[in-house]
Order: C-alpha cells, then sequence, then structure tokens
C-alpha cells in the first residue's frame, strides 16, 4: 500500500511516500519512496523534495495554501521529473496525518470521518498551535484526493494515555480536570513508540520486559519513562511546554514568576506566554540561538559563557528527569537518545550522562562520539548495569504503518 504521510504546520507541510502492508512490516522491509518539505506557504513557498535513490529537488512556487501545496506535491510526484515509481496519485492509496492533540478521546489511531473531524476541532483550545494547522492538513487532502481516500489521524498525545492517574493528574482543585480536563498528556508520543518498538527488535526482548527512560532532544524536547511497553510518566504535560528545556521553551518553571514580570515589565498574559515559547529555552539563556549546534561551536571556538550556561542548563534539566524515571519506576534497562540532539551531539548525550555513574550509567566515549549521523547502537561501557543507546526516530514510518492497520482493520500492536 502506497501511503502519504502529511505533517502540516502553519507555513510548513513536511511529507514522506512509503510503500508498506502487513508482510513488509513483519519483514522491516518497507520503501521510502519520496520525503521533503515545503516552507513559506502563503508566499513564495520553498520546497525541497528527494526520492528513494536520494536525487533532491529544490525550488520556489507561489503557493497560497496547503491545498495548493498538496497539490503542486501530487503533481509532482506522478510526473517523470520525480522518479517516484508511481505513474498517477490514483496509486495513493491512503494518507496518514500527524495530529498534535487527541485529547482524552483518542487512545489510538484513527480513521478520519466528519466526526472525527468535529473532535479534533473540539480539542484546538488545548492545542491552538499546532491542531489547526494539522486540520489544514487534512482538509487539503481531502480536497485534492477525494473523499474516497481513505485518511487516518494518529495522535501525538495517544501512547500516553497509559499514564496513571497520580502521574497525570496535577495538584490543583480537581474539579479542574472534571469541568476543564486540565491534566497531563503529554506528547512526542508517536516518537516514543517507534523507540520502544526499535529497542524491542533490536535486543529481542518482550514488550512486558520493556523498561526504558527515552528522551526525544530536537528543537521540541522531552522525556518518557516506558515501563512494560507503556507510557507511565512523561515531561511534557497540559501542553508542550512543561518539562524540559528545549530550543526556545522554557520548561518547567515557577508560575509566580508569570504575574511578578507581567507587573514589572507591563505585559499581557498572551505576550508572557509568546516569550515562554519562542523566546526562551536555549534561544533565552544564550541570547544567541535556539540551534543547538551553533551553541557548541560558540563554546568550542570562543568559550562563550551564556553558551556554556545554556548547554549546562539543558543537559542538567535532563539528568534530573533520567534520575527522577529511575525512581519513578525502580531503574531501567537503558536510556535511549533519539531527535536531532538526541543523535548527533555526541558531547551533549556526554553532558547528560555525567554524574549518574552511580546509577551503572557509564558511556564509552569512543563508541559515544561515533554514534552520530543517523547512526543507531549502543554507547554504554562495557559492563555497565544500565544499557545506553541512540536510536534515530522514525515517526513516519510509524504513522504509514498504523495508517495500513487502520484501513485494513488489522489489531493495534499497541
Amino acid at each position: 500500500m502506497n501511503v502519504l504521510v502529511l505533517n502540516a504546520g502553519s507555513s510548513t507541510l513536511k511529507f514522506q511516500l512509503l510503500r508498506t502492508d502487513p508482510d513488509r512490516m513483519a519483514a522491516n522491509a518497507d520503501e521510502r519512496l519520496a520525503r521533503g518539505q515545503y516552507e513559506r506557504i502563503g508566499g513564495e513557498t520553498i520546497y525541497t523534495v528527494s526520492t528513494k535513490d536520494e536525487a533532491t529537488m529544490r525550488g520556489t512556487a507561489a503557493l497560497r495554501d496547503h491545498r495548493a501545496v498538496l497539490e503542486h506535491l501530487l503533481a509532482w510526484l506522478a510526473s517523470d521529473a520525480s522518479s517516484v515509481p508511481i505513474s498517477s496519485i490514483a496509486e495513493i492509496e491512503a494518507v496518514g496525518h500527524r495530529v498534535t492533540h487527541g485529547g482524552e478521546r483518542f487512545r489510538l489511531s484513527v480513521r478520519i470521518d466528519d466526526e472525527v473531524l468535529r473532535s479534533i476541532e473540539e480539542t484546538i483550545e488545548l492545542a491552538p498551535l499546532h491542531n489547526p494547522n494539522n486540520l489544514k492538513g487534512i482538509q487539503a487532502a481531502r480536497a485534492a484526493l477525494g473523499p474516497g481516500i481513505p485518511q487516518v489521524a494518529v495522535f501525538d498525545t495517544a501512547f500516553h494515555h497509559t499514564l496513571p492517574d497520580h502521574a497525570y493528574l496535577y495538584a490543583l482543585p480537581y474539579q479542574w480536570y472534571r469541568r476543564h480536563r486540565v491534566r497531563r498528556y503529554g506528547f512526542h508520543g508517536t516518537s516514543y513508540r517507534y523507540i520502544a518498538y526499535r529497542y524491542r527488535t533490536k535486543t529481542g526482548r518482550t514488550r512486558e520486559h520493556t523498561k526504558i527512560i527515552a528522551l526525544h532532544l530536537g528543537n521540541g524536547c522531552s522525556a518518557c519513562a516506558i515501563d512494560a511497553g507503556s507510557s507511565v510518566d512523561t515531561s511534557m504535560g497540559f501542553t508542550p511546554l512543561e518539562g524540559l528545556v528545549m530550543g526556545t521553551r522554557s520548561g518547567d518553571l515557577d508560575p509566580a514568576i508569570l504575574d511578578h514580570v507581567g507587573s514589572k515589565e507591563g505585559y499581557s498574559f498572551p505576550e508572557i506566554e509568546g516569550i515562554l515559547n519562542k523566546q526562551s529555552g536555549l534561544l533565552g539563556v544564550s541570547g544567541l540561538t535556539n540551534d543547538m549546534r551553533e551553541l557548541l561551536a560558540e563554546e568550542a571556538e570562543h568559550g562563550d559563557r551564556r553558551a556554556r550556561l545554556a548547554i549546562d542548563l539543558f543537559a542538567y534539566r535532563a539528568r534530573k528527569y533520567i534520575g527522577a524515571y529511575l525512581a519513578a519506576m525502580n531503574g531501567a534497562d537503558a536510556v535511549i537518545f533519539a531527535g536531532g540532539i538526541g543523535e548527533n551531539a555526541s558531547v551533549v548525550r556526554a553532558r547528560i550522562c555525567d554524574g549518574l555513574q552511580w546509577m551503572g550509567i557509564e558511556l564509552d566515549a569512543d563508541r559515544n562520539a561515533g554514534m552520530v549521523g543517523g547512526k543507531e547502537g549502543r554507547i554504554d561501557r562495557e559492563g555497565a548495569r544500565v544499557e545506553v543507546w541512540v536510536i534515530p526516530t522514525d515517526e513516519e514510518l510509524l504513522i504509514a504503518r498504523d495508517t495500513v492497520r487502520v484501513v485494513l482493520g488489522i489489531e493495534h500492536p499497541g
């Protein structure tokens, strides 16, 4: 089955075209036929697309909205210029969408119909920066491909519905949860599902014996405690703002700061929320950039104090969460790094793990230094009590597989 996977942002659209089916899944023989992204939608849109043989094409086009982008993409996929092994868009058999927030209703991936669309719209107040854009992608695909092509929603929050109530509830008046569903939802769930699956594949462990701490470290960062294959705690909360230090998000803070700074600086609450989401984190502390690569270069080349401070704060917060989750689960078999920083910044991985030796977490310096650029494997020292892995995440593959399962009515594997 040829599955188009879409991840729609406010002015971006990322895509992959994958070929998969139950037999390919069982043999790990899924094919990635094309991938790419469109940026600056609404003006002179910049696109980068590449095919199975890694041939890359870049260009610009005046594309007013997500529907125009999708029509442009579909025309390219079916053209001779793409070298994608489909002759027409009729060979696209299903579409899988990344949807950020599924609220309390959606615990599994679902086929999209009008009722599902209405439910996703109802969760917009929980994810105002994400779900409206995810809906744009769904509506664009409906318009471009027609109602006969099945579409499936795969929710970032779904994996975390196994959190026990003592982990997902806040110590707030209980009626806030009853009336307004104020609780920890967690995000990056699709990534964590893939990481846990891939760990089981590499180690031969069963789901019941999968006890890991996973860190998805990119521009957005989170940690997840996975016990018996299920999420039992995670660092992001009611929104993706809570938890670890991120590229532009603050992570955990004392909420009294908001009123204090607001009264001192004359900020409205929406302005403060914007600062916490877009001007804080690595960017706010360093005053330079939210890009970890640039911060590491500034520290190495110029000894920049604030660049070093931002990196240290980032590593310290991640190290605290590892310790907390080791306590919450009474230990773990492995710590796993994923995401752009987790997969490529060996220096950051070392700084996060430094000081955890007494817990049995010890890195092999050479293994760690060599595990970059999409490589997968262990980086712990021989004989260490806790395994440490780098596992590049592949959310798009998982979305494609879920789409096939939903369309064919195959039971969700968990």
